[in-house]
């Protein structure tokens, strides 16, 4: 991709050291699907119902860092650097908090969310062991959230991209050591996947205590300062509300599938998951630079960004789909030894190829209004979107067909959603949002 405009290479300075501190969800769940893909199609199956149902608690909390970013960057770009930091700080110290409420209702209710899904018992019974010792890590990877968006608004990205390749690194040999070198199976997966996470929480903690020294912000929590992160998130939980029940809906029609079909989906999520948030690195780095854009009051620069991002979003979108094109026929082999799973993902991935290019435009506007602090009509065009996505999705699971339901997912549900963020874009009434 040739970089001809100024603005290409802010965005990529952002933007590549992000990728590594985006994806580091999806590249655990990789890994987990991929060390436990080969002990059966059971452990895998569960594995797909737990993962789904951690996406879930922690995609809803997402605003932890995308209010963050757009948050800080907004001060910044108006001169405030320690009002800056401290916001983040704040933003801190409500996922620690919000981390260890969901520690006690996963410990206590993972049981029953689990058989909400229907499965068979043996599936269950792994799903509850994957999620029950995941959800110690959850405080952790809520703080890893809010931390990384206290970075990005302050134009760091290098330091989340190094402190993401220690735990990704820490997380694959642990994996392995836990599930075949010990021999603890799906438990042992989840539990490397925690003490990763953990270790990821301190490194960032290290780079947040010196961001407040060198700015002089404090580092105890301020109720007014928690209180307002937690309220300028509402219309973002509202819209990631939206998402996971788009998600979640997707994997309960699959489970209807029986085992098979479930974790064919399993494995196409993690891959989808992973080329979505390589996407969504481009709107993160668009986050902090409308943020800044529009606390140094440049609707104009705010304009252009947006025009640079969408030409960048689309063209990415095109490369992964080529990619997941040429590698369809042997993708499947890296995640799963099962044969039935492995002919029903080819033409998954082909499907999932297809649709990658709209993914990209799609990524990139929500990145952009999230910058621009228009979490209201994210949520409120959110529900309409999920509204049309659900009768999309009973035609795909009255076809029997894993195929069906990823095309209902990955052409209808995405098509949705690039038609309402498009339709926002076309005028700037977005831009006002910020302010208001």
């Amino acid at each position: 991709m040739r970089v001809v405009h100024p603005l290409d290479r802010e965005i990529l300075r952002l933007a590549v050291p992000t990728l590594a501190a985006l994806v580091a969800e999806p590249l655990f769940l990789l890994v987990d699907t991929a060390l436990v893909g080969h002990l059966g199609s059971v452990p895998l199956a569960g594995l797909g119902i737990a993962s789904v149902v951690l996406q879930t608690a922690v995609g809803l909390l997402v605003f932890l860092a995308y209010a963050t970013t757009p948050a800080v960057a907004r001060l910044l770009g108006a001169g405030n650097r320690t009002a800056a930091v401290r916001a983040g700080v704040d933003g801190a110290w409500l996922a620690l908090a919000v981390g260890a409420v969901l520690l006690v209702l996963g410990l206590l209710f993972a049981p029953v969310v689990v058989a909400a899904f229907g499965s068979a018992p043996v599936i269950s019974a792994a799903a509850v062991s994957y999620l029950t010792i995941s959800a110690c890590g959850l405080p952790a990877m809520l703080f890893v959230l809010a931390a990384t968006g206290l970075l990005r608004g302050l134009q760091d990205t290098r330091t989340p991209l190094k402190i993401v390749t220690a735990g990704f690194a820490a997380n694959a040999g642990l994996n392995a050591l836990f599930i075949y070198g010990l021999g603890w199976g799906i438990a042992g997966s989840a539990l490397g996947t925690v003490v990763a996470q953990w270790g990821m929480a301190a490194l960032f903690a290290v780079s947040v205590i010196r961001a407040a020294r060198a700015t002089g912000a404090r580092l105890r929590p301020g109720f007014a300062g928690v209180t307002l992160a937690a309220t300028s998130g509402g219309w973002l939980f509202l819209r990631t509300a939206s998402l996971r029940l788009a998600m979640v809906a997707t994997v309960f029609a699959a489970s209807l599938l029986g085992v098979t079909g479930l974790a064919t989906l399993q494995v196409a999520l993690a891959v989808f998951s992973l080329l979505a948030f390589v996407l969504d690195s481009l709107a993160i780095s668009g986050q902090a630079m409308i943020g800044h854009g529009l606390g140094a009051a440049r609707p104009d620069r705010v304009l252009l960004i947006t025009r640079r991002l969408v030409r960048f979003g689309v063209l990415t979108g095109l490369l992964a789909a080529a990619v997941m094109a040429a590698l369809s026929p042997v993708l499947g082999r890296l995640f799963t030894s099962d044969e039935p799973v492995n002919r029903a993902l080819v033409a998954v991935f082909l499907v999932m190829a297809v649709g990658m290019p709209l993914a990209g435009f799609v990524f990139v506007l929500d990145g952009v209004l999230i910058g621009a602090g228009d979490g209201r009509y994210l949520a409120l065009s959110g529900i309409l979107n999920v509204a049309v996505y659900l009768p999309l999705l009973w035609w795909g699971g009255q076809q029997h067909s894993v195929l069906a339901v990823w095309t209902a997912f990955g052409l209808g549900y995405i098509g949705v959603r690039a038609l309402t963020l498009g339709l926002r874009v076309r005028g700037t009434r977005w831009l006002g949002t910020a302010a208001s």
